[in-house]
């Protein structure tokens, strides 16, 4: 059996900002959203001091740094999935990182954000948990309103607005989009929290963050010139509307075609899609969410599956490097993920994850220019970067079924989900 790694250590409380680095950390942010000339709007924060818990949505890496030059000379804490640590752990405790594991209940997170409020600093959170795949919100924990009432602070909503635009997360090349802009509101402060019910609390920040980037851009009037600014969109939108086939999407330029039918899709330097027959989608999160309502109606039938698929599992215990695990099969399928294999010295390896475990998951395009595109599945001690090869398959529909499988878990047991909420 292999030797069994270190295991990051979750429970260590987070440290407050180091004096030295809080300069640093503005000094890096600041000449990049001036380069995109950031817009920052505040509203309603006029006397609102820390302690408090700050709600960012979630588009880009440059998401960070719009968080961290708003809340200057502030002290905060920022939740952070496991892998930004990597080759960086020191560091990122430094500047007041708390790691996390996507999609997992883990108390010690909420023992170290309690930490970081009794501190007196600014507890910041990303609840989509994951880049948006299309521009819009992600499913977000109805756990939330639980968290803002346990910490008995105000609850600010931070929502930026062009950086998917500017670096989507299905090709991260930077579009150089001018101006971007950042809301910062207050969203609830704690005695009005004490008398709202927590569905209340999270439809208030679930209306906080509806927001739709192509949507944004169209109204802004902000064009795209980059030549390539399709490529990659094949992996978000890998179903034609056109004859309905799957994973036959292709794109070079601005251009997105059927490898099946033949139909063309041009993306417009405004983000719409423009096609060379009939219009069926010019808007990219509608294709989406006509992919989800197709993935919805296997799901209603019983018939989603993937079949089993032939994957390559690498681990990544703890923040120092990714351990190849081996090779194995995948299957998601109406019962959950199931994944299994056999590591270098031939001992076999598992992972389930039930439909009720997981309300999403978190899928990677092409992760690090290496393996190709990936589903990671986690525990509390480990992560699994799972890759299919050798098959048809999309992770967005894996990601899209996830979800909709929890939905209708819900439903089954007569507990369905509030929009927007898992």
């Amino acid at each position: 059996m292999l030797k069994q790694p270190e295991r990051f250590d979750m429970s260590r409380p987070p440290v407050r900002t180091k004096w030295y680095l809080k300069p640093l950390t503005y000094l890096i942010s600041k000449p990049v959203l001036m380069s995109h000339r950031q817009r920052l709007t505040k509203n309603g924060m006029d006397g609102v001091k820390p302690p408090y818990l700050m709600l960012c949505n979630h588009n880009a890496f440059m998401d960070i740094m719009a968080a961290a030059a708003a809340v200057y000379p502030e002290r905060a804490n920022y939740v952070v999935a496991i892998d930004g640590f990597i080759g960086r752990e020191k560091l990122l405790r430094d500047v007041g990182c708390i790691c996390k594991r996507k999609f997992t209940s883990d108390l010690s997170l909420i023992r170290n954000l309690r930490r970081v409020i009794s501190n007196g600093d600014i507890a910041v959170v990303y609840p989509e948990a994951r880049y948006s795949l299309c521009g819009t919100t992600a499913v977000l924990p109805q756990s939330m309103a639980k968290l803002a009432r346990m910490l008995k602070v105000p609850v600010v909503a931070f929502i930026c607005h062009g950086h998917h635009i500017n670096s989507p997360f299905w090709n991260l090349h930077q579009r150089k989009v001018k101006p971007i802009e950042a809301e910062m509101s207050l969203l609830l402060t704690p005695d009005e929290m004490s008398s709202m019910t927590d569905d209340e609390i999270n439809d208030r920040i679930v209306k906080a963050f509806s927001y739709d980037e192509y949507e944004w851009q169209l109204e802004k009037g902000i064009r795209v010139t980059y030549k390539g600014r399709a490529e990659g969109l094949e992996k978000v939108l890998y179903q034609c509307p056109a004859c309905g086939t799957e994973y036959r999407m292709k794109t070079s330029g601005a251009e997105l075609v059927c490898g099946s039918c033949g139909r063309r899709w041009t993306l417009s330097e405004l983000g719409q899609l423009e096609s060379d027959g009939d219009q069926i989608f010019s808007h990219i999160p509608d294709w989406y969410e006509w992919e989800r309502g197709n993935v919805r109606r296997e799901i209603e039938a019983g018939t989603y599956t993937t079949g089993d698929m032939p994957v390559t599992v690498r681990s990544l215990p703890n923040a120092k490097r990714f351990i190849l695990l081996g090779e194995g099969t995948m299957t998601h399928d109406m019962t959950g993920f199931h994944v299994s294999g056999r590591d270098g010295d031939g001992d076999p390896f598992t992972m389930e994850k039930p439909v009720p475990s997981l309300y999403s998951c978190h899928i990677e395009y092409e992760y690090l220019g290496k393996f190709g595109d990936c589903v990671d599945l986690n525990t509390l001690d480990d992560t699994w970067y799972i890759y299919p090869h050798d098959c048809d398959f999309s992770v967005t529909k894996m990601a899209l079924a996830t979800e909709e499988l929890y939905y209708k878990y819900r439903r089954d047991i007569g507990n369905p989900c509030r929009p927007g909420l898992a």
